[in-house]
């Protein structure tokens, strides 16, 4: 099983994502690290990435799922998974890939990423986004007003 913890940057995909892993002893994967050097780089200075952009960013964690379940390996993955087209993209197997979405508030997502040192993703970069985003209908969604621990428990759940 490959679940993919989902949101806006500085939703918490990352604290939740590797709590969870923690509690039932998946591995977890940060689907930043997976960033050509470029993208990377386009964020840092402020700028949005585009669908060009992300292309083999997707590309390289579809096959990263892929190989995950082909060598039968739990993995929780954080994934932004902004667009449904990309959820589509990362859903190599219905059966065995799920998504959790971390919905959150502009104002409370913009004071984290506010707080944030060292991190790519810049607040000035948190409208755009908003703007790419489309809420799943088909995933499991969680307030990131809540605790971490809490949040992880709903999804032992």
């Amino acid at each position: 099983m490959v679940i993919i913890v989902m949101g806006i940057s500085g939703a918490g995909k990352t604290a939740t994502g590797s709590a969870l892993a923690h509690a039932v002893g998946w591995t977890f994967l940060e689907g930043d690290n997976y960033h050509p050097p470029g993208n990377i780089e386009k964020m840092r200075h402020g700028q949005p990435l585009n669908d060009a952009d992300r292309a083999p960013w997707l590309e390289r964690l579809r096959i990263l799922i892929a190989e995950q379940l082909e060598q039968d390996k739990d993995t929780i993955l954080a994934c932004s998974a902004l667009q449904h087209e990309y959820r589509q993209f990362l859903q190599v197997n219905a059966d065995h890939v799920r998504f959790v979405f971390l919905k959150g508030d502009f104002d409370l997502i913009h004071r984290r990423l506010k707080k944030r040192h060292g991190h790519f993703m810049t607040a000035g970069l948190l409208a755009s986004q908003f703007e790419a985003l489309e809420p799943p209908r088909d995933a499991f969604t969680l307030n990131i007003a809540e605790p971490v621990v809490s949040l992880v428990a709903k999804i032992c759940q």
